[in-house]
Formats: structure tokens, C-alpha cells, sequence
């Protein structure tokens, strides 16, 4: 069994949303990664292939809708976890059967930090129980 931490990478401008919830991730585990923006956190994907990426929705350069589906296209057919954070809409973090804005995974940018942690969680054991 293999018990190397997930990586996740989380692209935000906001430094301390990035700090929250990057904190929140590796007290739980995952080996943290973070951009500032969508060109730095394309960038990052590239050069350590996180096993899931949550982007904010509005940042500067490049938003979260062109990250994610830059990130998708660059994942090819072994793509992470998508998660697009944003604060435009309240309801709960809900799942897409085909993909919207570039993410699968829509969640509230007001979601606590560990429920976001058990939703990746969550949706990282699903891929690996499929792939298995």
C-alpha cells in the first residue's frame, strides 16, 4: 500500500485564504502546494502533478475558470481533482457530472476549511477505488 501524502495545490491571490486552508490540508496530511494566480498555479501543476487542485474563481492574470480547464487539458486522461472555490454562489459544494467552469467540484468559497479537506478526501478515495 502506498502511504505517500497526496499533493494538493491550492491557487488563490488571497494570501491568507492560502494559509488557512493550506494549513488545514497538511495538519491532515497532504503535502501542501500554492500559487497566487492561474499562470503560477498552471506552472506548478506542471512541475510537481498535484493529485487534486482547488482554484479560486476570480484572481488576477488568469482566472479560475481558464486554470482549471488549462489544468484539465494538461492532465489529459489522468486529470486531479478539480475544485473551483469561489464566492459567487452559497449553496453547498456540489459535484458536476461533466465538467462546468473547468471544475467538477463547485464549492463555496464560505465552506470551513476541514470540510473542504473531507470533501478531497473524500473525492481522492473515490478515484482510487475506481482505478482500483
Amino acid at each position: 500500500m502506498d502511504n505517500t501524502p497526496h499533493k494538493i495545490l491550492i491557487i488563490d491571490d488571497d494570501p491568507f485564504f492560502l494559509k488557512v486552508l493550506g494549513d488545514a490540508f497538511s495538519d491532515n496530511g497532504f503535502t501542501v502546494l500554492t500559487a497566487n494566480d492561474g499562470i503560477e498555479g498552471v506552472k506548478v501543476f506542471l512541475e510537481k502533478a498535484p493529485d487534486a487542485v482547488i482554484s479560486d474563481l476570480v484572481m488576477p492574470r488568469m482566472g479560475g475558470v481558464s486554470t482549471c480547464i488549462e489544468i484539465a487539458r494538461l492532465g489529459g486522461d489522468n486529470p486531479p481533482i478539480i475544485a473551483l472555490l469561489t464566492s459567487m454562489f452559497q449553496e453547498s459544494p456540489h459535484e458536476h457530472e461533466v465538467p462546468e467552469m473547468g471544475a467538477k467540484v463547485h464549492i463555496p468559497k464560505s465552506t470551513k476549511p476541514m470540510d473542504i479537506v473531507i470533501l478531497i478526501e473524500q473525492l481522492l478515495a473515490r478515484n482510487n477505488y475506481l482505478q482500483s
